[in-house]
């Protein structure tokens, strides 16, 4: 039944029945096991270093989706939302009735609420497939992740399952353990003001994510992430993906410092008339 629910929510969406199939053949397939052994870091782990990159358009909407208009007529082509399979396990979040509700009016008004378009951080699993890269820096003790978007990190603490949060904060607290060639690690403590994408997808304070790193090769790794929150879904759910490698010479992360992009955009109420010369109302 999963391949039908995803077909007839892309035929809503506009798109082919060709797509729809391929869609939810996608969906129903699981991702076969893999063989591969990762390189080892001088502690005798999976070497997952390096800089990373998802290839989907799961920021726009991680549910399978056709091409939309963007707000903005001057940007034309290309300020267009890019139509998508979803990286949803089954093709659709099983949301509460009510919750469904929200997230379309989210989505009637996402160029106005989404949290990102403001430079707030992201959260998880969002930031991991941002059109952004990442990078992942492993010690023994923790493992930290450095994201380009609105310079955003995370500490992951290894091998301490008892310790807990001080307080809920933009980006989870996260606890990590090695399960053979995979990376765990337990998410909790997300404030509820982040979303899933631009298209209006949410959760509440109670969200609770837990994802699974696979380096799949050594430019590689297959990204798992099952999201639990009761308040909003009628059960578990996941999103799956993979991860590229960024092999370019020197490549580095930039800084993507976007405060100053979104300063006008949020507080020009406050101050009409500075930016442009004029005398403040």
């Amino acid at each position: 039944m999963r391949g039908g629910n995803v077909r007839i929510r892309m035929r809503r969406a506009g798109l082919s029945a060709a797509v729809a199939a391929a869609v939810a053949v996608t969906a129903a397939t699981p991702v076969q096991a893999q063989d591969y052994r990762a390189a080892r870091t001088s502690d005798g782990e999976p070497d997952l270093n390096g800089i990373w990159q998802a290839l989907t358009t799961a920021h726009w909407d991680i549910e399978a989706h056709a091409a939309r208009s963007g707000p903005i007529v001057e940007l034309g082509a290309l300020g267009a939302v890019p139509g998508g399979l979803g990286i949803v396990e089954g093709g659709e979040i099983p949301y509460t009735p009510a919750a469904r509700a929200k997230q379309q009016e989210n989505l009637a008004r996402w160029w106005e609420l989404d949290p990102a378009i403001k430079c707030f951080m992201p959260g998880i699993p969002r930031a991991n497939y941002m059109p952004f890269p990442f990078q992942i820096i492993q010690t023994p003790e923790n493992v930290i992740f450095a994201y380009e978007f609105a310079s955003a990190s995370r500490i992951v603490y290894m091998n301490r399952p008892d310790f807990e949060s001080p307080g809920d904060n933009w980006m989870g607290h996260s606890r990590g353990h090695w399960e053979g060639e995979t990376l765990v690690i337990d998410v909790s403590a997300q404030v509820p003001d982040t979303w899933l994408d631009s298209s209006g997808n949410h959760h509440s304070e109670e969200i609770h994510v837990l994802e699974r790193y696979t380096a799949t090769g050594p430019d590689h790794l297959h990204y798992e992430a099952t999201i639990t929150d009761p308040k909003t879904y009628t059960r578990p759910w996941k999103v799956s993906f993979p991860l590229y490698r960024r092999i370019e010479e020197n490549m580095q992360l930039l800084d993507f410092k976007c405060v100053v992009f979104a300063e006008e955009l949020m507080y020009r109420h406050l101050s009409k008339g500075v930016w442009k010369g004029g005398d403040p109302e």
